[in-house]
């Protein structure tokens, strides 16, 4: 209707500009000129516009069965495994409780939906605490499917205390758990992936391993050990064609804060508020799959406020560090109350 306006418009001005003068005649044929203009110009947008809208879409449902692919029929080796993590893929579940593992095992398969091809998990008990057990399990894990695909190292122990009171034992118990045992897993199970060239290693570290916050020393200690490792394999393995991933998550509501140890090694037993406040699990796991699937690098999973705190330490480190010497008063004040 609006096109059909334009035409009869600029019709009704040729017609009577025959009878202005010839300033008047030019005048109308720059009006005409504009008129047409716009009126090629109205035709031509919007099929260029749906043009654009329907090329993004078919790029994002393109990347969507890429990933889902990626994923499928995918050997997955999970530490510190969890439900949310590997529909439709061959997964190895690892960890140190059997009864947890078997019991999340059951979990998977009692929530199969038909029309996804659900294989049943292998089960691979280890502590990545010890070095020795790490060597036997990567050759249970190996003959399981006879090679992997994507290995998780998701598997890991928070700690709560002050710098002061912790022994170096708390320290090297969570680097052990944290930073060595994935780095020794990971590099047990690299040279199946660069004989084959082909592999996706992911560490699941921590928006601590970014920046560090007061009492949480030791685990932010390993969680930086593990960025910086894991972005030096990356570069290593690019020859290999084998992809690094390290995703930072923010805070979870797990049982993490209440399976901390302490400075002296004891159990913690709170659930932080941060960590209860947390997003679920399922929506983590959700967006860790998505992250795999679309081969990124690095990834920070989190809230805006912590987002935005990684930019302070490096833009404004004076800002930062004030502000955790403030959050460290704080909390020392309040444990003292």
């Amino acid at each position: 209707m609006l096109n059909i306006s334009i035409i009869h418009r600029t019709w009704k001005d040729i017609c009577s500009a025959q009878s202005y003068s010839p300033h008047k005649r030019h005048l109308r044929k720059n009006l005409l000129k504009v008129r047409v203009m716009d009126f090629i110009t109205s035709i031509a947008i919007l099929p260029l516009l749906f043009g654009c809208v329907g090329i993004f879409s078919l790029f994002k449902l393109l990347q969507y069965m890429r990933m889902k692919a990626y994923i499928r029929n995918a050997v997955v080796i999970i530490t510190g495994a969890t439900s949310g993590l590997g529909r439709g893929a061959k997964l190895v579940l690892c960890g140190r409780n059997r009864e947890a593992l078997e019991e999340l095992t059951r979990e998977l398969a009692a929530s199969r939906v038909t029309e996804v091809q659900t294989h049943k998990p292998y089960i691979v008990t280890f502590d990545l605490a010890d070095p020795g057990a790490i060597v036997a399990a990567t050759s249970e894990i190996l003959q399981c499917f006879g090679y992997v695909d994507v290995l998780i190292n998701n598997a890991g122990i928070s700690y709560r205390g002050a710098i002061i009171d912790t022994s170096t034992d708390v320290d090297k118990r969570v680097m052990e758990t944290n930073y060595f045992g994935p780095v020794a897993l990971t590099k047990a199970l690299l040279p199946s992936m660069i004989k084959r060239r082909h592999g996706h290693i992911v560490a699941i570290s921590s928006i601590q391993g970014k920046i560090s916050i007061p009492f949480r020393s030791a685990y932010s200690a390993s969680k930086h050990a593990t960025q910086a490792f894991f972005d030096c394999l990356r570069a290593e393995m690019e020859q290999y064609e084998i992809e690094v991933t390290v995703i930072s998550p923010g805070y979870i509501h797990t049982n993490l804060s209440l399976n901390a140890i302490t400075a002296d090694g004891s159990k913690y037993g709170v659930m932080d508020k941060t960590t209860a406040q947390g997003r679920r699990p399922m929506d983590v796991a959700r967006d860790v799959l998505a992250v795999v699937g679309k081969k990124k690098k690095d990834v920070i999973l989190a809230d805006l406020l912590p987002s935005l705190a990684i930019y302070l330490r490096t833009l404004a480190p004076g800002l930062f560090f004030s502000l955790m010497a403030s959050r460290a008063r704080k909390e020392q004040k309040s444990k003292n109350s």
